[in-house]
């Protein structure tokens, strides 16, 4: 009974967790934003501004899923995303707040969002304020990406496209690669461990795990990009390094799945 009790409160919980989180970004959209946008003309220092408001918001939200009891929190390795000067970070991706956590640790974030999240009522105002990447940017998404990185920011990706499915990784894309190699860019590369797995890709929020789920999510040391540099060209250098990305995330996965 009380293994019972604890799973439907947690269930309970989660549905007031993403109730908070979906009227907070419309509060945002409706109150906030428009007030940046009115106090700071500069476009890129209105987006710090704004990166800095939802890295605050998304560490509330994560503060609420702990204290509520939907998941408990292990980090490791933090204080590699807080070195100056831009990061491409690349990370598995486990659950649907993969990227809550990450932004939520890391000052000036910028990621790679679909570009329905533009059009959503609820994450429209963050992802256009922050000036966030849509994937439907065409060619020009690479450049962007690099570019991002020059200006300082620490961009996101999950390079398997997608949650991670229960059965196993996805095969990766190759997009990281490419901005690491067209940007000669080091990668910072983050695992991230979820036990038992909630929130997992085809896994509808209310269908709670057994227990509370336990993420641990560790930074590991910056993959250099000088060694794939030494292929005859950027398609073999990105094969290639795609090709260690999937080994080095492999191993997670293994790992998550005993």
């Amino acid at each position: 009974m009380r293994d019972l009790i604890d799973r439907l409160w947690r269930i309970v919980a989660t549905g007031f967790c993403f109730s908070v989180f979906g009227l907070g970004g419309l509060a945002l959209r409706i109150v906030v934003f428009p007030l940046v946008r009115w106090s700071v003309r500069d476009p890129e220092r209105r987006a710090v501004r704004v990166k800095a408001i939802i890295r605050h918001t998304f560490r509330f939200f994560v503060g609420l899923m702990v204290r509520t009891g939907v998941l408990s929190l292990e980090v490791h390795g933090l204080d590699k995303l807080h070195r100056s000067g831009g990061r491409l970070v690349v990370a598995n991706h486990p659950s649907l707040v993969d990227v809550v956590f990450l932004i939520s640790f890391i000052d000036r974030a910028d990621c790679i969002v679909k570009g329905s999240l533009a059009r959503n009522p609820f994450t429209r105002g963050p992802v256009l304020s922050a000036g966030f990447l849509c994937n439907d940017e065409g060619e020009g998404l690479v450049d962007d990406c690099v570019d991002s990185v020059r200006r300082g920011n620490r961009l996101i990706i999950f390079p398997e496209g997608s949650r991670t499915p229960l059965n196993g990784m996805l095969p990766l894309q190759r997009g990281a690669a490419r901005i690491a190699v067209k940007g000669e860019i080091d990668i910072t590369p983050v695992r991230i461990r979820c036990q038992p797995r909630m929130l997992a890709k085809g896994v509808p929020w209310y269908r709670a795990p057994p227990r509370r789920g336990h993420f641990v999510i560790e930074v590991c040391d910056d993959i250099p990009i000088a060694p794939f540099l030494e292929a005859r060209s950027h398609a073999i250098a990105t094969r290639q390094l795609t090709d260690h990305l999937t080994d080095f995330f492999s191993l997670e996965t293994r790992r998550a799945a005993t």
